[in-house]
C-alpha cells in the first residue's frame, strides 16, 4: 500500500520541500521529494543549529570576509549540497524537476535601501547571473515586487533558471509570466527554458480572516485555494499555446497551515494532482504520519455560490498592496536578523581559535 506522500505524489503533484537542511533533504528525498527551496530564515536556523560552526569558523577566521559575504558563501554551500542530492531526478526528468532554489538578497527590498528602482532592477540581475553560473539544477529566486518583476525579462534572456516568488494576485503572476515570455524569446533555443511561479496560500487566508470578516463560513479559508486554482489554470492556458521542451509550473507555496484548527494537510490536500507542492518539514512529517489517500483535487472549486460571494467581498488590490509591504518586511528582516546572527558567531568562533 502507498504512503500517504506516495499517494499525494500519485496524483500528479511533485513534492518539494522548503528546507535545504541536510537531514531533513535526505529523509523527504526518500519519501520522494524531488526539489528544495532555500531562504534566510531556513539558513538562520541551520546557523542557530551549530553543525555548521566548523565551516563558519573557517570562513569567519583569517579571509576578510565581512558578515554578509560569509552568509552568501554558506548559503551558496547549503544549497549546492541540496542540489547534489536531487541532481539524479533534474538528470532523470532532463531539466524538468529536481531543482534547490536560491533566493537572491532580500535587503534589496529592504524599505529603508537608499537604492531606486533601476539600481534594484540592475542588481537582479547581475545577482541572478551570478548566483545561477555554472549550475545545472539551481532556480534563483526573485520576488514579484515591481524591481524584481522588472529584472525578469533580462534574466530569462540570459538563461537563468527562475523561481517567482510572493505571488499573492494573479496580477502579479500575469506580470511576472509575461517579462519572462518575452525574455525567454530572446534566447537562442527554448530547450532549457524553465519557470516556476511560486503562489503565497497560506497568507491570503490570514488576510482576510482580518480584512473581510463578513465572509461566509463556507468562503472564509477558501480564497486562498481558490485563487491559487485560477492562477493554476491561468498558467495552463497560457502554455498550452506557447508550448516549451519543458514545463513552466505554478508552485504551491506557503502550504503550512496558519490556523491551529485547520489539519496540517489542508492546502496539500486542496491542492493535489499538478504541478508543484513546497512544503514545510512539518507539513511533510504530517502527512507521512497522517494515513490518508490522496486525490487529484487541483482542478476543483467550490460552489459556484462560494465564488461569487469571494469575487464580491475581496478588495483583491487592496490585499496585494497590504500582503506586499508585510511580504517585502518578512523578506528582508530574517536576512538583517542572520547578519546579526553571524556577527554573535564570529565573536564566539573565532574567540575559541
Amino acid at each position: 500500500m502507498a504512503s500517504p506522500i506516495q499517494s499525494l505524489i500519485a496524483t500528479g503533484t511533485k513534492l518539494w520541500l522548503d528546507s535545504v537542511d541536510p537531514s531533513l533533504v535526505r529523509a523527504n528525498r526518500e519519501w520522494g521529494a524531488t526539489g528544495a527551496t532555500s531562504n534566510p530564515i531556513i539558513i538562520a536556523d541551520l546557523v542557530k543549529s551549530g553543525q555548521f560552526d566548523e565551516e563558519l569558523a573557517g570562513l569567519l577566521a583569517g579571509r576578510g570576509l565581512t558578515d554578509e559575504e560569509v552568509a552568501w558563501q554558506l548559503t551558496d554551500s547549503v544549497v549546492r549540497a541540496a542540489q547534489e542530492v536531487f541532481l539524479p531526478s533534474w538528470k532523470a526528468t532532463r531539466g524538468d524537476d529536481g531543482y534547490v532554489s536560491f533566493e537572491l538578497d532580500p535587503l534589496l527590498e529592504d524599505p529603508a535601501s537608499p537604492l531606486s528602482h533601476d539600481q534594484r532592477v540592475a542588481r537582479y540581475v547581475e545577482l541572478g547571473r551570478q548566483w545561477s553560473e555554472g549550475h545545472q539544477n539551481r532556480m534563483i529566486k526573485v520576488p514579484a515586487t515591481p524591481a524584481g518583476i522588472d529584472a525578469l525579462a533580462d534574466l530569462a534572456a540570459a538563461g537563468v533558471t527562475l523561481n517567482v516568488t510572493l505571488i499573492f494576485t494573479l496580477r502579479q503572476y500575469e506580470a511576472a509570466r509575461d517579462a519572462i515570455w518575452r525574455g525567454a524569446q530572446r534566447r537562442k533555443s527554448l530547450d532549457a527554458f524553465k519557470s516556476v511561479y511560486s503562489i503565497f496560500i497560506s497568507r491570503v487566508d490570514v488576510y482576510t480572516e482580518a480584512n473581510v470578516p463578513s465572509l461566509s463560513p463556507a468562503a472564509q479559508g477558501q480564497v486562498g485555494i481558490v485563487g491559487a486554482k485560477r492562477m493554476w489554470i491561468a498558467n495552463q492556458e497560457f502554455w498550452s499555446s506557447r508550448p516549451t521542451p519543458l514545463r513552466q509550473e505554478i508552485v504551491f507555496a506557503s502550504t503550512g497551515t496558519k490556523k491551529l484548527s485547520d489539519p496540517p494537510w489542508k492546502y496539500v490536500a486542496a491542492l493535489a494532482g499538478s504541478d508543484i507542492q513546497t512544503n514545510p518539514p512539518a507539513t511533510n512529517a504530517a502527512i507521512e504520519a497522517s494515513g490518508l489517500e490522496f486525490r487529484r483535487t487541483v482542478d476543483e472549486m467550490p460552489p459556484a455560490d462560494v465564488l461569487a460571494e469571494i469575487d464580491a467581498k475581496l478588495d483583491v488590490q487592496h490585499l496585494e498592496e497590504q500582503l506586499m509591504r508585510e511580504g517585502v518586511v518578512k523578506f528582508a528582516d530574517p536576512q538583517k536578523a542572520l547578519l546579526k546572527l553571524l556577527g554573535d558567531k564570529r565573536r564566539s568562533l573565532v574567540s575559541r581559535v
